[in-house]
């Protein structure tokens, strides 16, 4: 015969039974949480043309260019962020967009971010172009940089790599510049890469 006083404590064990089985759950999705995915420079710009055509309908990108974030490892090729500039002839404006896969400092916000539109710039040292002339992307244009590079990669296994796309006036196509270091200013080696053909066009020291 099971008493009152037994048929309450019944259910109790279940509970705390029960409290003690969900403790390994939550534990679990802690550890499986994702970490932050850097992207190439072609998924990031996809991800940022379509507000950029929201804003202005006759939008096109001016440049392209990748951030290396430290909170997120990134292969040869990928960035934890991407900030792309797009122009508008009808609205004589320009406007930057970023994409990142984290919060980060320099204004930097989780996914796709527009900020304010300035004027054009009147003499831009590259031209607009067609997202369509994306063909190879950033991973790519490393792939086909490195095999030119090796020596100083060698020589400099540490440096960082970043990268430009942009319709420089130098080439007849728009080009990848795969940079080795964190800028343009401060990089003494860079390959240029075809966009659209993969071809390699110059290399500068």
């Amino acid at each position: 015969m099971v008493t009152r006083k037994s048929s309450l404590a019944i259910p109790l064990a279940f509970m705390l039974l029960a409290g003690c089985s969900e403790a390994p759950k939550t534990e679990n999705a802690k550890k499986t949480e994702r970490a932050p995915q850097p992207v190439t420079g072609r998924q990031a710009f996809q991800m940022m043309y379509p507000q950029a055509r929201r804003w202005a309908v006759d939008a096109q990108p001016l440049e392209l260019r990748s951030i290396n974030l430290p909170e997120v490892a990134a292969p040869k090729g990928k960035a934890g962020a991407w900030q792309a500039i797009f122009v508008s002839a009808s609205l004589n404006k320009s406007r930057m967009y970023t994409y990142s896969a984290i919060e980060a400092g320099g204004n930097l916000h989780e996914g796709v971010f527009g900020n304010i539109a300035e004027d054009a710039p009147a003499h831009p040292s590259s031209a607009p172009f067609e997202m369509s002339a994306i063909r190879i992307d950033s991973d790519q244009a490393y792939e086909i940089a490195a095999k030119k590079s090796q020596e100083y990669i060698q020589k400099h296994p540490k440096e960082p790599v970043s990268f430009l796309l942009e319709q420089n006036k130098r080439f007849p196509e728009v080009s990848w510049r795969v940079i080795w270091g964190e800028s343009v200013g401060t990089s003494e080696y860079s390959v240029f890469v075809g966009a659209t053909t993969g071809a390699l066009l110059a290399i500068a020291h």
